[in-house]
């Protein structure tokens, strides 16, 4: 169901203008007889910022999803869209099913109407339908497609809640500081006036009077170094710089290793199984990937396969995956069951980056509770030992 901008004239002769939404010019017409307005002229309302909005995961699964299922019960693509038009209660998400509902009225493919949203849709689910609708295969390429997006928002899910407890306990570390810095410390600075105190307690009450006297600067200074390292990100060679080092560190290394080789094999298993050939999926899977160091480095191995290597020497030479993967795919070459290889090996992986992610947090949770009771400790130690001078003096007195 389109959107039209109209003006009409009521019984009286007076210009009105408005929107309503109808599946044709008659029928809008019709709908506004019945409200005794006579059209003059309408065109369809298509939103501007329609594709300036990027779906999330879990928003591409259920759209996929409810394409998919809708089209094997026998429904017809404009049908589908509008029902998920009336649907839909997020006006970004209505915005874009508008506008392609739309675009599939004039004569457009739905790939073609979903490139037309900008960033809404990745290029690798564009790529899916338009090779679901050569082959005639559009409700299992949808379906397929439900799948892949559910799994990797629950892989997201995972690892975002693996990093949960420690952004926690860092804020609270740096909130019991701060309530140590302005709220206990001040009152003990007159105490130990012209008291020789230990230099851990000189130190611990440099900084204390130093965030007093000047945190409006260090919070400034912090903002500018947060926008400086974002500046720096988007330079290309420190970003790959640091997208190499997220897979040397131990533990979270092998975590990211795992989740990058889980997203490239079910990717790469998408596209191979819906018929495309294996380096435009190679092209298309190097961006869905997440990792500049690891995208880097398939020029060559797309150079490689073109010249006639196999895919499984050719992905052997990426830095970065796990080592599983090269000979999961060298057996799926040798059996001619590629696909099913890669599809049993994403499966594989995300459980391994659940595993791995449990892991992580088991670690972390003891690591930053001792990071938090040292610090805690210093400061009551700088406290408590010139007291402990003092007292020690005064009895010798």
């Amino acid at each position: 169901m389109a959107t039209y901008k109209y003006t009409a004239r009521n019984l009286a002769s007076k210009k009105i203008s408005g929107e309503m939404e109808a599946l044709s010019r008659e029928e809008l017409s019709r709908k506004l007889r019945q409200d005794h307005l006579y059209l003059i002229d309408c065109k369809e309302a298509v939103s501007v910022n329609a594709g300036e909005y990027k779906m999330k995961l879990n928003e591409l699964s259920s759209f996929s999803r409810d394409i998919g299922t809708m089209l094997s019960a026998g429904l017809s693509l404009i049908n589908i869209f509008s029902i998920m038009i009336k649907r839909e209660t997020k006006d970004k998400l209505k915005n874009i099913y508008n506008d392609i509902y739309i675009q599939l009225q004039r004569g457009e493919t739905l790939s073609s109407a979903m490139e037309m949203q900008g960033k809404a849709f990745p290029s690798l689910m564009i790529q899916m339908y338009r090779s679901g609708e050569t082959s005639g295969q559009m409700a299992q390429v949808a379906l397929t497609m439900a799948k892949q997006y559910e799994k990797d928002h629950r892989l997201n899910k995972k690892v975002q809640s693996a990093m949960i407890y420690p952004i926690v306990l860092v804020i609270v570390t740096i909130l019991v500081l701060i309530v140590i810095f302005v709220g206990v410390l001040p009152k003990f600075f007159d105490l130990f006036d012209g008291v020789e105190v230990p230099w851990i307690t000189t130190l611990i009450m440099g900084m204390a009077k130093g965030f007093m006297n000047n945190w409006l600067y260090l919070l400034i200074g912090f903002l500018v170094l947060l926008i400086f390292l974002s500046s720096l990100l988007q330079v290309k060679s420190i970003r790959l710089w640091v997208d190499r080092k997220k897979l040397k560190i131990k533990k979270f290394g092998r975590l990211m290793s795992i989740i990058y080789t889980a997203r490239f094999a079910r990717t790469l298993c998408s596209l191979y199984s819906s018929g495309i050939g294996i380096v435009t999926a190679l092209m298309i899977t190097r961006s869905t990937i997440g990792n500049k160091y690891l995208e880097s480095q398939f020029d060559q191995v797309i150079r490689s396969v073109r010249s006639g290597t196999s895919l499984s020497n050719s992905i052997s030479d990426v830095d970065g995956f796990d080592p599983k993967l090269t000979s999961s795919i060298y057996v799926g070459e040798e059996s001619g069951r590629l696909g099913d290889i890669l599809t049993s090996l994403a499966d594989d992986f995300d459980y391994e980056a659940e595993v791995a992610s449990t892991q992580l947090v088991a670690i972390m949770e003891p690591l930053m509770i001792i990071i938090l009771a040292l610090i805690i400790l210093v400061v009551v130690l700088a406290v408590i030992l010139p007291i402990y001078s003092i007292y020690q003096n005064a009895g010798k007195l």
